[in-house]
């Protein structure tokens, strides 16, 4: 569905961030995308969603497909409207808007009035505490409502493909728990495919079904999470449970190789 083949991005012409980053999301599927800060997760998103020219960044090199076409010099909005949605990092609800008035902005780009309102009910039902408090202002709801009502703007856009930016950030365990259930329902009932950019590589591989690890501006691991949750490295930098004293970076890894799919 989503390729990223050998992408490069650099910031105010001179910050090289993405060094030849490649990656697949199959359709239908979840994807988790770990690293650690600065490691160039979020960065991956905004060239997706067409987002890094408002922050002076560009892709310079690569391609960025969706179903087998470029999408890497799209705006933003062209970008949604091919059925690519961003949550972004911190959550950005409209603070002045009330949670109701949030989820009708996430469909600005629809036109059928009876599907709107289908998905409006459909974002109470994965989210019912969005409906006890639908004429609060957003900016009043805790960070675990302000998670949900992200969440449910972005299925008011009826997307293909969500980008979830670090949803776990600042949310208490179980709230977390309750969020990746319902980003799992959601993939499940609704078919919708998920790229969740994470730091809790925990809670994100325990719904995944392929996951990535970034550092420093490359994949330098990647397989079924069931295999990465067993990985010595991953255990050591990411799950505080890898055998030995001191953590090391994934750039030190000798046993990396780019699988040949990725060179394009």
């Amino acid at each position: 569905m989503l390729t990223l083949k050998n992408v490069e991005v650099i910031y105010d012409d001179v910050i090289l961030v993405l060094k030849g980053l490649s990656l697949h999301v199959p359709k239908g599927k979840i994807v988790a995308l770990l690293g650690s800060n600065g490691a160039g997760k979020s960065t991956t998103l905004k060239a997706i969603s067409g987002l890094l020219e408002a922050e002076d960044g560009e892709v310079t090199d690569g391609a960025i497909e969706l179903d087998g076409e470029r999408i890497d010099r799209l705006s933003p909005e062209d970008v949604v409207r091919r059925g690519i949605f961003q949550v972004m990092e911190g959550r950005r609800v409209f603070e002045d808007l009330t949670v109701d008035e949030n989820l009708v902005m996430g469909g600005y780009t629809r036109r059928d009035r009876a599907g709107l309102r289908r998905d409006h009910d459909l974002c109470f039902d994965y989210f019912p505490r969005l409906k006890e408090r639908r004429k609060k202002l957003a900016g009043y709801l805790s960070g675990g409502e302000q998670q949900m009502v992200a969440i449910g703007r972005a299925l008011m856009a009826r997307p293909r493909l969500i980008l979830l930016d670090e949803p776990s950030l600042g949310l208490a365990p179980l709230l977390v728990s309750e969020i990746f259930r319902i980003i799992s329902r959601i993939n499940a009932e609704e078919g919708t495919t998920f790229l969740v950019v994470e730091q809790n590589a925990r809670v994100a591989l325990a719904v995944a079904h392929h996951g990535y690890v970034m550092e420093g501006g490359r994949i330098v691991l990647d397989g079924e999470p069931e295999k990465l949750v067993q990985n010595e490295d991953v255990k050591e930098f990411y799950l505080g449970g890898g055998a030995g004293g001191e953590r090391r970076s994934f750039k030190n890894l000798k046993s990396y190789r780019r699988r040949k799919r990725w060179i394009s």
